[in-house]
C-alpha cells in the first residue's frame, strides 16, 4: 500500500470524495437531455421580459427543476402548484399586479409569476448584495422567506461583519434553503 507525500495512506481521503463525486454525477446539468425542453420558449420569454436580454434564462429553468422536477402537475404538501412551485396566495399577490396573469396550473402563467417573483426579491437585495450573487439571495428568499433569509443575513453579518456572498450567509440560512440553493447551482454548473 503506497502512502501519499506526507506519509498518509491515500485511499481514506478518496473514500471520504465518493459521496460527493456520486453526487455530482447524479445531478443533471440544465441542458442534459434528460431536462424537457418544453418550456425553453416561456423560460426565455419571461426571464427577457423581467431580467433583461442579456440574462441566462437557463436560471429559472435550474430552479423550475429544483422546485417541481419540470412537473406541470406538481402540488406541495404546503399546496404550492405548477414548475415553480407557488403558493396560491403569493399568485393572488403577483395576480394584483398582473391582472393578465391566468390560472396558477397553466405552465405559462406559472413560469411567468415565478420569474416576476424572482425579480421582485432580487431587487430587494440591491442595497445589500451585488452581482450574480444577488440571484442566490433571491434563490434563498423564493425557497423560505425573505424575512427568513434576511435574519440569516443578519446573523451572518453579526458573526462575520462583511457580507459578500451567498456563502456567508448560506451556514445560518435552513437546512433546505441552503441545497435548494445549492442545487440551483449544481444544476447550471456553477457550483
Amino acid at each position: 500500500m503506497k502512502s501519499s507525500a506526507r506519509g498518509a495512506p491515500w485511499w481514506p481521503l478518496l473514500l471520504a470524495m465518493v459521496p460527493t463525486l456520486l453526487l455530482a454525477a447524479t445531478v443533471k446539468h440544465v441542458d442534459h437531455k434528460h431536462w424537457t425542453n418544453k418550456y425553453d420558449r416561456q423560460f426565455k420569454k419571461y426571464s427577457k421580459h423581467y431580467f433583461g436580454a442579456g440574462f441566462d434564462w437557463r436560471w429559472f429553468k435550474a430552479q423550475a427543476i429544483a422546485e417541481s422536477g419540470l412537473k406541470p402537475r406538481a402540488k406541495s404538501t404546503a399546496g404550492a402548484k405548477g414548475l415553480m412551485q407557488i403558493l396560491p396566495s403569493t399568485y393572488a399577490e403577483i395576480r394584483e399586479a398582473n391582472p393578465h396573469f391566468r390560472h396558477i396550473e397553466d405552465p405559462k402563467w406559472n413560469i411567468a409569476a415565478g420569474i416576476y417573483y424572482d425579480r421582485q426579491l432580487y431587487r430587494r437585495w440591491t442595497e445589500h448584495i451585488d452581482g450574480n450573487e444577488r440571484l442566490n439571495f433571491a434563490f434563498g428568499s423564493y425557497n423560505a422567506g425573505f424575512g427568513n433569509v434576511r435574519k440569516a443575513y443578519r446573523k451572518a453579518e453579526k458573526k462575520l461583519g462583511t457580507v459578500q456572498s451567498w456563502k456567508h450567509v448560506a451556514a445560518f440560512a435552513p437546512s433546505q434553503t441552503r441545497h435548494y440553493v445549492k442545487r440551483i447551482n449544481r444544476l447550471m454548473r456553477k457550483e
